[in-house]
């Protein structure tokens, strides 16, 4: 029986799967069985790091349970005749989904008028105040893969104006691209953040950036926390530079700033884009497909290229 390790656990039915079908060991285990694990599961910030692949002599692939992929050092995997493996795809609808329900969260204050019904306060003191619509504005996008184009798809049908700013323009995509990010975010009410992230991207989203979508745009990032500056962003919102953020993911997960919990223009999720029962299965599965491919002789399903 081919010999697993472990980072993270997979869905329950699709765990039993993999324990039915390789020796599966823990982090705990891994000084005794470093030297005979040929798989390994993680996900896209919790490893390996080098050290450890250099300790896993007969390592052939790592399964990541997400699509990004910034804690593994894919690169020197590679180098090492290792392949990676992470889940796109299987996602793309429910992080689309959160991206578009952050930007109505946040514009229509939805969690501040939600407690506000729940604290009894509106027999008291009647109406709440007006917030803002999320449909007929110019929504850009920072980043046009699979997801961003979802995004742009969701945002469309609600009558937004979407543009983009990525490298170089998607040959099928019809949205006006933006070479330059801050040209985009000046031109845009809400910014929707999803791209990976690399030491390029690293604070992509920087102060001029934040600052250019100004005291009644919206931040809403859905990538990793690192493109963003959080400082940047910490400061624009107290000063009333920035009209709000909503944000499923931050810098150093999972603290979050606290500044960030009394702002009700600011909408937090706990890193939960992909975090429903259906699409959290499909990302197991298809980490043990990749595994059960790799040590059958088959093509790997999405092999990180």
């Amino acid at each position: 029986m081919i010999d697993i390790l472990q980072i993270v656990p997979l869905r329950p039915e699709v765990q039993k799967e993999l324990e039915t079908r390789y020796r599966v060991h823990g982090m705990a285990d891994f000084d005794r069985v470093a030297s005979i694990v040929r798989g390994c599961v993680t996900n896209g910030h919790s490893g390996p790091a080098r050290e450890m692949i250099d300790r896993m002599p007969r390592l052939e692939i790592i399964g990541s349970v997400s699509v990004g992929h910034d804690g593994i050092p894919v690169e020197y995997a590679r180098s090492r005749g290792i392949a990676v493996c992470n889940t796109p795809d299987v996602l793309n609808d429910d992080v689309a989904d959160l991206a578009i329900a952050l930007m109505i969260m946040t514009a229509r204050r939805l969690v501040v008028t939600d407690r506000y019904v729940r604290s009894g306060r509106w027999p008291r003191e009647g109406e709440h105040p007006l917030a803002n619509r999320a449909s007929r504005k110019r929504v850009g996008i920072l980043g046009m893969g699979r997801i961003g184009k979802e995004i742009g798809k969701r945002a469309e049908a609600m009558n937004n104006t979407v543009a983009y700013h990525s490298r170089r323009p998607v040959a099928d995509v019809s949205y006006k691209h933006y070479p330059d990010l801050v040209a985009l975010a000046k031109d845009s009410d809400f910014l929707v953040v999803i791209i990976p992230s690399t030491p390029q991207t690293r604070k992509i989203v920087s102060r001029a950036v934040i600052e250019a979508l100004g005291p009644t745009g919206i931040l809403v990032n859905v990538a990793r926390g690192a493109v963003v500056d959080e400082d940047a962003l910490v400061e624009a919102l107290t000063g009333g530079k920035l009209g709000g953020a909503g944000l499923d993911v931050f810098v150093n997960e999972p603290q979050v700033p606290e500044v960030l919990f009394g702002m009700d223009n600011v909408v937090l999720q706990p890193h939960a884009a992909s975090a429903t029962h259906e699409t959290r299965r499909a990302m197991s599965q298809l980490v043990l497909d990749n595994l059960d491919a790799r040590f059958a002789g088959r093509p790997l399903l999405t092999e990180v290229k």
